[in-house]
């Protein structure tokens, strides 16, 4: 099975490329935004080249507040960026992996949205992610629209500026207050089990769809904090603050956690939180 990685320098990407070299059965085209601009059609002409089976799509604009201020900037990546590589995928025939995200639910469920909930983005960053699923779905046939959250990995985010457990970390390294907010519960998820888990997915060839896929169970982020240096062992003291106390541009759902419910289904089931995080603090040294 040949498949190609958009955005294969990114966080998702590099766990992505990394796992998916170990599958006797995968062969990898790893492309960077240097190779592929999801924005720019005339770019993709390299994969009517290529001719992959699968094309996985983790180009992504992730600045949930910039988007607020520069909403083009995220249409141009998450929508139409997708719907690009909706057009050669079906093109070519090969599968269309969409990464997507929990921001496309207002948060307003109060437990888990399962694959089947009715998408409400209360951000333009959601707005801008559920109009590439919905290109995903209506404009290549062979699909898998694939929804994360929260994610942290080895490579970090460029686009935030590394991830949420190596900044807090760093903060209570230089002895900087940590303030975290205690009022937005959702699945924080290792970019490195996603990868494992799309790898075994993809392997099975189940029905074309949405699926969830992050780490099981849910939190707030101030437990998630408050787990991090647990783990560590280190005695770092937490302000639990509200989100209304930071006065960021963009809304942000007050309980976006997903359940794998198709996953499930089909038997495949991911590590919990916990574990992942576990993992994760067990690959670095701090």
């Amino acid at each position: 099975m040949k498949i190609a990685v958009i955005g294969a320098s990114g966080q998702l990407g590099t766990d992505l490329v990394e796992v998916f070299r170990e599958e006797p059965s995968f062969e990898v085209i790893p492309l960077t935004h240097r190779d592929v601009d999801v924005t720019v059609p005339e770019t993709l002409k390299v994969l009517k080249e290529l001719k992959p089976d699968v094309i996985i799509n983790t180009a992504a604009y992730v600045r949930v507040d910039d988007a607020e201020l520069y909403p083009e900037k995220a249409f141009a990546v998450n929508a139409i960026g997708a719907l690009n590589v909706a057009r050669v995928s079906e093109e070519i025939g090969a599968v269309n992996v969409y990464i997507s995200t929990d921001y496309v639910f207002d948060g307003e469920k109060g437990s888990p949205y399962v694959e089947e909930d009715i998408p409400n983005p209360i951000n333009v960053y959601g707005v801008s992610k559920l109009a590439g699923e919905v290109f995903t779905r209506n404009y290549s046939r062979r699909h898998y629209v694939i929804r994360v959250a929260s994610l942290y990995g080895r490579a970090g985010a460029s686009g935030k500026g590394g991830n949420f457990v190596n900044w807090v970390i760093e903060k209570a390294k230089r002895g900087e207050k940590l303030r975290i907010v205690d009022d937005q519960m959702m699945s924080p998820t290792h970019t490195l089990d996603v990868a494992k888990t799309l790898a075994e997915f993809l392997k099975m060839e189940p029905e074309y769809g949405v699926y969830h896929m992050v780490n099981e169970g849910h939190c707030s982020w101030y437990d998630f904090a408050k787990t991090i240096f647990e783990i560590l062992g280190w005695n770092v003291e937490i302000e639990p603050i509200k989100s209304s106390e930071l006065n960021r541009l963009a809304r942000r759902p007050r309980f976006s956690a997903l359940e794998n419910r198709k996953l499930h289904k089909i038997g495949l089931k991911m590590p919990t939180w916990r574990e992942g995080l576990r993992e994760y603090l067990g690959r670095k040294q701090y």
